[in-house]
């Protein structure tokens, strides 16, 4: 697992596109946390990063799947899959690597928003006035939701050999598994019924739930279901496509 994790992590970074992507994520975050008014934490009035945990997830489902489409699709596209398949390595040993190499990644183009929190704190008009507790809770539920999305995208790239694909696909399952419940439960079939477990299935309550400094171990353990159950799938994914080729052979 440690030399597919270290194989994924310098062909990241040996590729244009994943400085383009993570370059595009951080200017978005500043575009749209310190220039439009709209979104502004300086038009906010108050010294806190709501505005970024509202705006985190939605940028995250672009980047997310940037990083991973090319996990498995450019794998298949060359054919070195094969080469992989013929090392000691497991099925598992090589998705477990790609999808903590990716998790890296995207943790690595969360850092510099740490300084988001700092400026926040020097531009408070009363000392210690920023509650760097709820921040720190929130940034842990980043974390489990960007968790979660990874799972998502290193799937997602498993079922396809074309980059562009693997992202489009990624990027509607992120969007559908976090927003897409919430959708569901404000149709008027489901008021007042099961419109509140519709939305406790999607990922937006419960990082929403950890954001709001409540960390619930339901949360927790759904985050982790949802890793655990894509990475599980992914593992399907490529036995099924192994079994295809030998069958084929």
């Amino acid at each position: 697992m440690r030399s597919i994790f270290i194989k994924e992590i310098n062909s990241f970074f040996s590729s244009i596109v994943g400085y383009v992507a993570i370059l595009v994520f951080l200017v978005a975050c500043g575009l749209l946390l310190w220039v439009f008014e709209s979104s502004s934490i300086l038009a906010y009035g108050y010294a806190s990063l709501d505005q970024f945990f509202e705006l985190a997830p939605w940028l995250l489902i672009l980047l997310i799947p940037a990083i991973t489409m090319r996990s498995f699709a450019d794998e298949f596209r060359s054919g070195t899959i094969e080469w992989l398949n013929t090392k000691p390595l497991t099925d598992l040993d090589i998705i477990l690597g790609k999808y903590f190499a990716s998790l890296v990644l995207v943790i690595f183009s969360l850092l510099p928003t740490l300084l988001y929190a700092y400026t926040i704190h020097n531009l408070s008009m009363i000392d210690n006035k920023v509650d760097f507790g709820a921040i720190a809770g929130s940034y842990f539920g980043l974390m489990f939701l960007a968790a979660g999305f990874t799972a998502i995208g290193v799937f997602c790239s498993s079922l396809t050999n074309n980059q562009v694909v693997g992202f489009l696909i990624s990027l509607f399952a992120c969007y559908l598994l976090y927003s897409g419940f919430d959708s569901l439960a404000a149709l008027p079939a489901f008021a007042e019924s099961i419109d509140y477990y519709l939305s406790m299935v999607g990922m937006a309550f419960h990082y929403e739930s950890i954001s709001r400094g409540l960390i619930d171990s339901r949360d927790i353990v759904y985050f982790l279901s949802v890793t655990a159950i894509f990475i599980a799938l992914t593992r399907f994914s490529l036995n099924s496509r192994t079994w295809d080729t030998a069958t084929q052979d």
